[in-house]
């Protein structure tokens, strides 16, 4: 009993920063576990997806906290509990792939995405963010609402990029960056805003790193043997004679 009122106690235990915020110890957990994922995802290794379950999860008690607590004193992000739910499904996805690489005797070989699938990301990106700006107004999100949609779309993105193995994912998480850090930081959420702008700083590097992985494949060459029987031909001359 004592060590579930522990758990429980750390679980909601909280710093207080000048100026009288908030800051949640499991927020600044679930941003280490989703940075040693994003390590890990740069390294292509596997382990990289349920460390990254594991830091989602804490993360979505920390954006619904106003609805999981009602003295629970910053706003929730509907936007950001949304993209933990889904970095979830789509983290299970990337596991399942990344896994069957490895079984197959190597990793997963960074690439570029086709002209058709870039196309379709900076639809979806676009229309996404569009369709889903008065949803998440209507239920009650923090402004500036299409930030918030805008966050939700491109991790979405930048995570199916990533189980597929596509280097551009790193530029998505850029543009997810360079909008949610002003978002996290005028709600409140410090400790995930902060890590943000470590974030950006890192997909950076990572994009390097996958573009050079990438440069440094291997390609793959499929070999045609020469048929062995030997080569005989007909050749017919001018009176009708075979040779």
């Amino acid at each position: 009993m004592n060590a579930l009122l522990w758990l429980a106690d750390a679980f909601n235990s909280q710093w207080v920063l000048p100026g009288g915020q908030v800051l949640l110890v499991r927020e600044v957990v679930g941003n280490v576990f989703g940075l040693a994922s994003a390590l890990g995802g740069m390294q292509r290794k596997i382990w990289a997806w349920p460390v990254g379950i594991v830091g989602n999860l804490l993360l979505l008690t920390v954006f619904l906290g106003s609805i999981l607590n009602p003295d629970h004193e910053l706003p929730h992000l509907l936007g950001q509990a949304g993209r933990q739910v889904m970095f979830i499904v789509v983290a299970i996805y990337g596991w399942v792939r990344w896994r069957q690489a490895s079984s197959n005797g190597g990793r997963v070989t960074p690439r570029w995405a086709p002209n058709s699938a870039r196309i379709g990301l900076v639809l979806v990106m676009v229309i996404g963010t569009i369709a889903l700006t008065p949803l998440f107004r209507a239920l009650g999100s923090w402004e500036p609402v299409w930030a918030d949609a805008w966050t939700f779309v491109g991790s979405l993105l930048a995570t199916y990029g990533m189980a597929k193995g596509w280097t551009e994912f790193w530029l998505i998480w850029i543009a997810v960056d360079v909008v949610g850090v002003p978002l996290l930081f005028s709600s409140g959420f410090y400790a995930t805003g902060l890590m943000y702008v470590f974030y950006g700083v890192f997909t950076a590097v990572g994009f390097v790193v996958w573009c050079r992985a990438q440069a440094n494949a291997k390609p793959q060459v499929e070999t045609i043997m020469p048929d062995p029987r030997p080569i005989t031909s007909t050749v017919k001359t001018v009176d009708g004679d075979h040779h």
